[in-house]
């Protein structure tokens, strides 16, 4: 892997993670058309630069991430579902994130839901309704659904917090909030049975991809909060649907896609 398509795939790794539109599919289609889905090091790469992502997220909301203990409690009560069905259903995850059909469909499923969503869930004005451990437990129950390929870790959060009747913004900085633990127990859980593979000569790559993802996830984190109080989830749901096509049409021509 160059330099170049490190910077790329990070750049992919923040504008995609928490926004409702799967990183997973972006990472199959960026890995792909560069000709790098196969190595090993862009698998763990693509688990590592998420620690990158995960930064964003504490920088933009530090205020928030050390205001009170029950906030790390009401976290941890939403991370249990993940950490529970991750564990239990881990080998099914496993074989589903080797078939890109399931990715495809994910994303078209999820982007009908998404074009609707709004409908379904009225969103409130009230910002300041408080998160109870039930509902955070509910939200992480939602989350669960992301462990399918495709179904996207944001968008089951944040439409899991809004039919708690939350408002978007509310709901989706809880799901960045949430992203937090989650990632950083599934990413470190990936990384230790990988950073044997490290050599010297990717640490440097893999600090780059750190960095560019750090800085990107930041403005794509505030330009998501701004655009979803606006206009909602219409525009990502035709945009899943669009690239949940593409991937079929693709395989159908007999294009080559793997998941990284």
């Amino acid at each position: 892997m160059s330099i170049w398509q490190a910077i790329i795939l990070a750049i992919v790794e923040g504008i995609t993670e928490f926004l409702p539109v799967s990183s997973t599919g972006h990472m199959i289609i960026a890995s792909s058309v560069m000709g790098i889905s196969h190595l090993e090091f862009t698998k763990m790469f693509t688990v590592n630069i998420q620690f990158g992502a995960i930064l964003s997220v504490i920088v933009l909301y530090w205020k928030r991430f050390f205001q009170s203990t029950a906030f790390y409690f009401k976290l941890f009560v939403a991370f249990l579902p993940a950490a529970f069905f991750g564990l239990l259903l881990s080998d099914l995850i496993d074989e589903l994130l080797e078939n890109v059909v399931v990715v495809a469909i994910s994303l078209l499923v999820g982007g009908i839901i998404l074009v609707f969503i709004d409908r379904i869930a009225n969103d409130t004005d009230e910002d300041d309704k408080e998160i109870g451990y039930f509902d955070a437990l509910k939200i992480g129950l939602f989350q669960c659904i992301a462990m399918i390929p495709g179904v996207s870790r944001s968008a089951s959060t944040i439409i899991g917090g809004m039919l708690q009747g939350f408002s978007r913004k509310q709901a989706a900085e809880f799901s960045f909030f949430l992203a937090v633990p989650t990632m950083a127990a599934a990413g470190g859980y990936k990384l230790l049975k990988t950073y044997d593979t490290i050599q010297a000569a990717d640490i440097q790559t893999l600090l780059i991809g750190n960095v560019v993802a750090f800085v990107v996830a930041m403005m794509a984190i505030k330009f998501f909060i701004s655009f979803l109080t606006k206009y909602g989830f219409k525009v990502f749901g035709y945009y899943r649907i669009v690239l949940g096509l593409l991937i079929l049409g693709l395989l159908a021509s007999g294009y080559q896609l793997e998941i990284v």
